[in-house]
This record gives C-alpha cells, structure tokens and sequence, in this order.
C-alpha cells in the first residue's frame, strides 16, 4: 500500500536558528522521492520530521488525509532506513527483521511468511541465520531495507543510506532499490547529497538549499531547465560554466548575449520574458553544450589547460585570453591535448541567464 504525504507550511528552528522555513509540497502515492541538496540544508532534518523523531516549529504533515504530525513515531505507519544501518548485533538477521513486528504482537506465522518474501526479494535467504557481524557493509544495508519491508508500511524513508558503501557496491544498491521500489509500488522518500543517486532514483526531486526549496521537478528538468543558478550549479558534473555577460539585445525577439572578449552569442531565450533586460545577468552552459568548432565558427577560442579523460567522455578546461575557464565536453576518444588552441561555439537552444537574484531564464527547444 503506498499513500500521498502532504507538507504544508513546515519550519523548523533551533532556538532563534531556522533550519527550514515554510516548505509546502506534496507527494503522490508510489511516487520516488529524493531530496537533494548540500550538508547542512535540512534534508534530513525534514525526513525525521515526518518519521516523528523531530519535532515541528510551525506547519503540519499530512497522509492520507490524516494529520499525520499529532501522532507517536510508532504510529505513523512509516519504515526508516538509517545511514548507519541501526543493527541489532547479537540478533540473527531473521531476528532483527522480526523484532519490530514482534513488538506490536504480529502474529509469529505472518512474521515468517514477510521475512521469507522480503528476504526472496532481496536475495539474502542464505543470510538469514547469520548475526551482523558476519556481514558485509552492503549486506547489511540490505538487512536494514528487509526489516523496513516486512512492516509493510505506508511510505519507506531513507536518510543516505548508501553513504557508507564504496562505489562499486553503491551502484549496485542504486539499482537494487530501483528494482524494489518497482516491485513493492510504495512511496519512497530519499535523502542524499549525491547527485547521481538523486538523477538515477528519482521520480521527482526537491532541491533543497538555505532553509528553502530551490526547485522541485523531474531529474531532467532540474538538469535541463534548473530554476536557479544554485541549482545549476549544484546537479551535474562539472558544474555549468558561468560567465558574466556585458549586454543584452533584442534580436528579432530573441535574446543576444554580448560578452566580453567573444564574438555575440545567440540564444532561443525570449527577450520579453527577461524583467530587466538592462540589469546584471551571468549565461550559464553545461559543458556538453560547448561545441569544438573550426576558427570561423567560433565565439570565442582559448588553450587548454588541462584535460580529464573519463573513458566515455573527456573534459577539455580551456584558459581564455583573458583568464577565464571555461569546461568543454567532447568524445572519449579524444586526441587533444593540454596547450592546444581549441575553438567554441555554445549551442544556443541549450544557454540560460541567470539575473542578479539568480532566477533562471530558459530557451525555446
């Protein structure tokens, strides 16, 4: 059973420091969702105030249609999966997916027939007479998933629980929960820092950033078409080139971007949607919208500084002549080499200005 959770006006204070500060928003039932953002922005803070092992400033949850925020932890009819795992380490592992079950009086033959399925289902029957210890990292994050499952409950939350895993095993896991959230249809809520668990787990995601949300969407509008520049900034590797931009025209309705130092950069961004087409305003481009160019193509040339071969893909960092950097995406098989001259065109369909409050400004595909 997966249900719809709903936030409404929630803050959070420590004392006359807020942590978050009237978030609003909704869940859909069976829906995946991951709140990403940076140490210390309150994502985990949220997701413990949902669970009930945090108290609530102002606002309300809801779930359901019931007040979800008046109730006990025990109560709320939600599984957390902690970051540490939260073993018991002189309990089997059919022991520890158990004891919660036992404690609300669940009758013996229900526990075994829900450890057995969510056992089958998480490939560890073999490891069910087995105590922690005798685990390994992942294992045991798997246990920690199991014990969650077998309560069934309305909506499982996560609090980076993959944190602790080396990164061939996380990868792994990623796809494993991917695969449970298919099969078990439950609303899933997920906090990460990671953008590559956030881009490959969500169904939507909450950008969360000094004490507010930054944006809300599906992984490839907050990479497409990111709200902010914090949110440009912060979901992708490497990040996306900023440049401050010197002026704006009006070009038959759309947007040219005069920089200083490069030819004028043509966009598909509207010039009548821009409030101030006069005030400050920085262009923001992935680095895969950076095209090699022959010199007459070319907005602007540099030399590369330094070159990041990823096997699928190289990263070229180009010194313009006037000391900028700008990050250049281009194929894996590469031969460029750091102090060759390389000539750049952006692709003007996939530029965005940002103005002096950050706010974002996109083109027409």
């Amino acid at each position: 059973m997966s249900s719809a959770i709903e936030i409404r006006n929630l803050t959070k204070r420590y004392n006359d420091l807020t942590i978050l500060d009237d978030i609003s928003f909704s869940i859909e039932p069976s829906e995946f969702i991951v709140f990403l953002g940076p140490s210390g922005c309150g994502k985990s803070t949220l997701l413990r105030m949902i669970a009930g092992l945090e108290s609530i400033s102002d606002g309300e949850i809801w779930m359901d249609q019931n007040r979800l925020d008046v109730l006990p932890p025990g109560k709320r009819d939600v599984s957390m999966v902690f970051q540490n795992y939260a073993l018991y380490p002189h309990m089997t592992v059919e022991d520890n997916m158990a004891f919660g079950l036992k404690n609300i009086g669940t009758d013996p033959d229900v526990i075994r027939t829900r450890i057995k399925s969510a056992a089958e289902m998480l490939e560890m029957t073999h490891l069910l007479k087995r105590k922690p210890a005798e685990l390994s990292g992942g294992q045991r994050q798997r246990v920690a998933i199991g014990r969650a499952i077998v309560r069934e409950p309305k909506a499982f939350l996560f609090d980076e629980p993959l944190s602790n895993l080396d990164a061939a095993l996380r990868g792994r896991t990623r796809i494993e929960l991917a695969q449970l959230h298919q099969r078990v249809k439950a609303t899933m809520i997920f906090v990460t820092h990671d953008q590559v668990e956030a881009m490959t787990l969500a169904d939507r995601i909450v950008v969360l950033n000094n004490t507010r949300i930054e944006q809300i969407g599906t992984p490839i509008d907050i990479y497409q078409r990111p709200a902010s520049k914090f949110v440009a900034g912060f979901v992708g590797t490497p990040a996306m080139n900023f440049v401050n931009v010197a002026a704006l025209t009006n070009d038959g309705g759309t947007t040219t971007v005069q920089i200083d130092g490069m030819k004028p950069i043509d966009t598909s961004i509207a010039y009548a949607k821009l409030p101030d087409p006069q005030g400050c305003f920085e262009l923001g481009v992935r680095a895969e919208d950076i095209d090699l160019v022959d010199e007459a193509e070319a907005e602007v040339s540099g030399t590369v500084s330094f070159v990041e071969r990823l096997g699928e893909r190289t990263l070229l960092y180009v010194r313009l002549a006037d000391g900028r950097m700008l990050i250049a995406d281009t194929d894996g098989k590469s031969q460029i080499s750091a102090g060759e001259t390389v000539h750049l065109k952006m692709n003007k369909v996939s530029v965005h200005l940002f103005d002096a409050n950050g706010v974002a400004y996109h083109g027409e595909e």
